[in-house]
């Protein structure tokens, strides 16, 4: 795993001038050196892509359909090979990598069944009034031309399916920027994208260094803009291009409420683990991880010790080792900036319950109570294996808390109560509720995305494919209706 990646530009494989390379943020290895593209080669790629984009829009669905089920099940016949790459790039334990090819075998089979039934056309009668006597309207959908997605390095294979597949779905080419600290498993799409009969320029696959993003950000060639990444950055885009379409997937504090009437011995060890595990999946590194428990105070008291001693658990370690819960973090710096978030909570009268230690990238699982409302780990997101659990009384005071963010992703709602349910999902002010359990449960068919600072438009394979597409209308004249 230590040889040159090539690049992918319009369908084929290149190299540029020079490489970058990929290391381990476990122990420090070199995973692999990856080339990058010159500034010429990415010209080439986006002309391709413009020049492609009538003909793979009118590429048959069969097509579409068929290259898309040939990644699926490639990624499923190569699930360890690509769980052990994601997990050296990325520090995430091969047990959750080998979920997220899971995922994306997932994804790439949506698609194809996606590209199979999508644009089937609606027919509407426009005989209502009498102007419209003898006319039909025929809606149907079509690409708004080529996308550029940019992918983070959280989810580095998963993450990256979800702007390639709805794209080719779709019939729009796509030029896809994977991480800088994670290229190695988005390249893996292009070998597999390869294999298929797409048209040459439909996609391209280039490891472009960030500080390149913002001339092709502004390039007119490509209208439609997918991002998933950090607040800052997102909005950054959207307001340097004003006119583009932008779907933007970006942070969120996921608050998990747990309501007086799970308490039963059950429910509480229920509410617990998942929230253990779900706060420290991905070493916290995921945009929907559970960074703050929101409990009844009927409940609180019982709960909590279940919390602490339900983090205590996880494993901490190596992440090639099966049995390791909890990895490093992508680097050193993100785990440092994580240690001074906690310092700062704990400096300003927050009681730490366990964790709060540091070792190189890894930081350990970390419980924080009492945590005052000013301090950073309470208004930003962590990205980090910490958790934070708030006393309220009741639950109009708990969805309040949920709500006093400037994120709105997802919330999870421990209810037994249908009533309630509804309740939380006409108050909370985010993209997806999940009731029973932890808010970082998603569905890669369902839709997903934020409101307020946590985003734009929605992913989920028929969403995604519908932000990258418009609808167009044909109205048929003189027919007997």
């Amino acid at each position: 795993m230590t040889s040159t990646h090539a690049f992918w530009l319009a369908g084929r494989q290149a190299t540029g001038e020079d490489t970058f390379d990929v290391s381990s943020p476990w122990d420090g290895r070199l995973v692999g050196k990856v080339s990058v593209p010159t500034d010429a080669q990415v010209e080439e790629a986006v002309a391709a892509a413009y020049a492609v984009r009538d003909e793979f829009a009118a590429t048959p669905a069969h097509v579409r359909a068929a290259a898309l089920d040939h990644v699926s099940k490639r990624l499923a016949e190569r699930t360890e090979e690509i769980a052990l790459l994601i997990s050296a790039e990325n520090g995430k334990p091969v047990k959750w990598a080998r979920g997220e090819v899971g995922r994306a075998v997932s994804v790439f089979r949506f698609a194809a069944e996606e590209a199979r039934r999508f644009n089937g056309g609606e027919a509407q009668r426009l005989d209502t009034d009498l102007g419209g006597q003898g006319r039909l309207a025929l809606t149907r959908r079509f690409p708004k031309g080529v996308v550029l997605g940019i992918a983070p390095f959280n989810f580095p294979l998963n993450l990256c399916a979800h702007k390639v597949a709805p794209a080719i779905a779709a019939g729009a080419p796509i030029i896809l920027k994977p991480a800088p600290a994670t290229p190695l498993s988005g390249l893996i799409i292009g070998d597999l994208l390869a294999e298929t009969e797409l048209p040459a320029g439909s996609w391209s696959i280039l490891p472009v260094a960030n500080d390149k993003m913002p001339a092709l950000v502004q390039d007119e060639r490509l209208p439609v803009i997918s991002f998933t990444g950090s607040e800052k950055v997102g909005y950054a885009i959207m307001d340097s291009v004003p006119r583009k379409h932008c779907t933007l997937e970006l942070g969120g504090n996921g608050a998990a409420v747990v309501l007086a009437d799970w308490a039963s011995d059950e429910d509480l060890d229920w509410a617990a683990n998942r929230i253990a595990t779900f706060s420290n999946y991905q070493g916290g590194q995921s945009c929907i991880s559970v960074q703050r428990v929101i409990a009844d105070a009927s409940v609180y008291d019982r709960l909590l010790p279940r919390i602490v001693a339900a983090v205590e658990a996880q494993v901490t370690g190596d992440p090639s080792d099966d049995k390791t819960d909890v990895g490093p973090l992508v680097s050193e710096d993100a785990a440092k900036r994580v240690e001074t978030w906690v310092r700062e909570a704990v400096d300003a009268g927050a009681q730490l319950l366990t964790g709060g230690e540091r070792d190189g990238a890894t930081y350990a699982p970390t419980v924080l109570a009492e945590v005052p409302a000013g301090v950073t780990i309470s208004c930003e997101e962590v990205f980090g294996p910490v958790l934070t659990v708030q006393k309220v009384d009741g639950e109009a005071a708990a969805f309040a808390a949920v709500n006093d963010s400037k994120y709105g992703l997802q919330a999870g709602v421990f209810t037994h109560d249908l009533q309630t349910a509804f309740r939380a999902h006409r108050a909370l002010e985010v993209g997806g509720v999940v009731v029973g359990d932890v808010p970082s449960y998603r569905a890669d068919q369902m839709p997903y995305g934020g409101v307020k600072q946590s985003g734009v438009g929605r992913e989920g394979v028929r969403f995604a494919m519908e932000d990258y597409t418009y609808e167009r209308v044909m109205v048929l004249t003189g027919l007997s209706l």
